[in-house]
């Protein structure tokens, strides 16, 4: 049995004290309620939930699984996940950000995102069931027709209706240009979809009344590749004009997924069989609702690593200061008791230091992005919602990339503290293991985020979100040079920062020379800007902390941790440095 408790104070202090959240919420559209009281309520609230309703049955729903009957093709949840599911859309959380018009609370994106931390850090398997509605209400909003959004997207954000994404096939998975179902117009106005899809979380399950299915497939003159994709809407149960529900849809669950983590989580093989289907948006233009979906999945999937990582990290502290065993290397320090706790291992401390820099580190960064999310679509100022959302473009492969390479360090050395023990189930601790494992895969693997990051943001569209982001950071350097309590930052950060900028254009150009040097060099990249994109978040906390009312204690805290950054993670940018600079004549071809 693991433990958890919402990390109410950090979140705040990320939200208030780094980023300065409530200024800039209440200064947008509609936000003139957006106040830390109100923020504060709603974070208190989602850890209760979390912590009493959805921790509890983390480790039993992983054990017990999701159950499939073939002959009603029908998934059964684990038990506790529709008492779960029931109390959290009766509270609202199934609409928090969704627009008011549609029934939902139009409360920030970054507040979501931050509730999102804690409902995974609970149950990183069950939240994967609303989850996935956030991505279809978003996709119907910005691309649906009206009565697409009366009549399929307010039964999710009631919280009645879930939602998927129904994307990935056998033959097509990053390549979704070679996707093979069809769309047959019929005479209502409507598609008979026919074709396979797996790997679709969440695609079955027993949790509300119906599931609506956003599906991408070819219509009959698609043209050929990714240009030939339209998206449509599928729900299990047909849906009368009136709302409610008609007929069996033909598309069912074939089988599902017996996976290494998420076992809890339904993740379906879905066959459609001349099923009843809507277009969203234009024809053979579905992939901008698909990445409308994609870019808010992306974002919440870095999130799930944070959640996992901050849970490990919450265990294997708790372990070591319980744990005694042998003395410490330069005497006893609680010669009382037959052994010392492992706090007093350098190593261990090491260990739990990595933990906290990448866990308060990877939640600056996520929380950055999506605060950037709100001012992009709800600032007045048309030149702040441009500059947030190249921004934004530019930060989500690094925060999606990133931070689920960073839970897998994390998880893993949670493990390692745990010993022997962390490899035996009933302590829990394999599980975020397990689970963290598949957070750099869906939605776009490590290698295709690190390509989107230097093939698409810095080259295709001339680094325009870097810029803004290294503008930011040398005006911060600018502002506290002086500054004794971050004198030791300050230096290589700019360092840090400049050849961030010297190793950008130096790729650019070897990339125009060569085409394959950037596949040799992203997944390097990508690192190296995540480090040097943490850095600059841990100094922004250091100087955050000291201007606060924070005590002692936890600007001592802050301190210490960005210290141990700064002198034995951040000089990892120079290992990457080098792969990169050995270009792709490094990666002979393999027979």
């Amino acid at each position: 049995m693991t433990i958890y408790k919402a990390p109410l104070d950090d979140l705040r202090f990320a939200l208030f004290d780094v980023l300065g959240a409530e200024s800039t919420l209440t200064s947008l559209q509609g936000g003139e309620a957006h106040s830390r009281d109100l923020l504060d309520a709603v974070l208190e609230e989602a850890g209760r939930l979390s912590e009493q309703l959805l921790a509890p049955t983390n480790g039993p729903a992983d054990e017990e699984g999701c159950h499939f009957d073939k002959a009603t093709q029908a998934v059964t949840t684990p038990k506790g996940f529709k008492e779960a599911f029931k109390q959290f859309a009766e509270g609202g959380w199934t609409g928090l950000t969704n627009s008011e018009k549609y029934g939902g609370q139009a409360l920030p994106g970054v507040l979501g995102t931050a509730t999102t931390e804690i409902f995974q850090s609970g149950n990183l398997a069950w939240s994967l069931y609303p989850l996935l509605s956030e991505g279809a209400t978003h996709a119907m909003e910005m691309h649906g027709e009206e009565w697409q959004r009366e009549r399929f997207m307010k039964p999710i954000v009631e919280g009645r209706w879930t939602g998927t994404m129904c994307l990935t096939e056998p033959q097509a998975g990053s390549d979704l240009g070679l996707l093979k179902t069809r769309a047959e117009p019929t005479d209502n106005n409507a598609y008979k979809i026919t074709g396979t899809k797996i790997f679709i979380s969440a695609g079955e399950h027993d949790l509300t009344e119906n599931i609506v299915h956003l599906v991408l497939a070819r219509l009959p003159d698609a043209p050929e590749g990714s240009r030939g994709i339209s998206m449509f809407i599928v729900p299990k149960f047909k849906v009368n004009e009136d709302g409610s529900l008609g007929a069996r849809n033909t598309v069912a669950a074939g089988a599902i997924e017996h996976k290494m983590g998420i076992h809890a989580c339904s993740t379906c093989v879905i066959n459609l069989d001349g099923a009843e289907g809507y277009l969203i948006g234009k024809p053979h233009k579905g992939l901008m609702a698909m990445f409308t979906m994609m870019n808010a999945a992306r974002l919440s999937v870095g999130v799930q690593g944070l959640a996992l990582a901050e849970r490990a990290l919450q265990n294997s502290l708790n372990y070591a200061r319980e744990r005694l065993q042998s003395r410490s290397l330069s005497g006893p320090k609680f010669p009382d008791k037959p052994a010392d706790n492992l706090l007093v291992q350098p190593d261990v401390r090491r260990m739990l230091l990595t933990q906290r820099a990448f866990v308060e580190g990877s939640r600056a960064l996520l929380l950055y992005t999506a605060l950037q999310t709100d001012v992009e679509s709800r600032s007045t100022d048309e030149a702040a919602r441009k500059a947030a959302g190249e921004l934004v473009a530019f930060l989500i492969p690094i925060a999606k990339g990133m931070v689920t390479e960073l839970a897998q360090e994390c998880t893993k050395e949670a493990l390692q503290i745990y010993g022997g023990h962390g490899y035996i189930a009933e302590n829990g601790v394999e599980q975020f293991v397990r689970d963290a494992r598949i957070i750099t895969l869906y939605e776009g693997t490590t290698g295709i985020q690190a390509a989107d990051l230097l093939g698409r943001k810095i080259l295709q569209l001339q680094g325009v979100g870097f810029k803004h982001f290294l503008q930011e950071i040398s005006v911060f350097c600018q502002k506290h040079s002086a500054d004794e309590a971050l004198r030791t930052l300050i230096g290589p950060l700019a360092i840090a920062t400049k050849q961030w900028g010297d190793l950008t254009l130096q790729l650019a150009q070897r990339v125009q020379a060569n085409p394959e040097e950037l596949g040799a060099a992203a997944t390097d990249y990508l690192y190296y800007s995540g480090y040097v994109s943490l850095a600059y978040l841990w100094a922004r906390s250091v100087a955050a902390a000291e201007a606060s009312t924070q005590s002692a204690a936890f600007k001592q805290a802050k301190r210490d941790t960005a210290s141990f950054y700064f002198t034995r993670i951040l000089p990892r940018t120079l290992v990457h440095k080098a792969a990169i600079e050995a270009g792709v004549a490094s990666l002979p071809e393999i027979a």
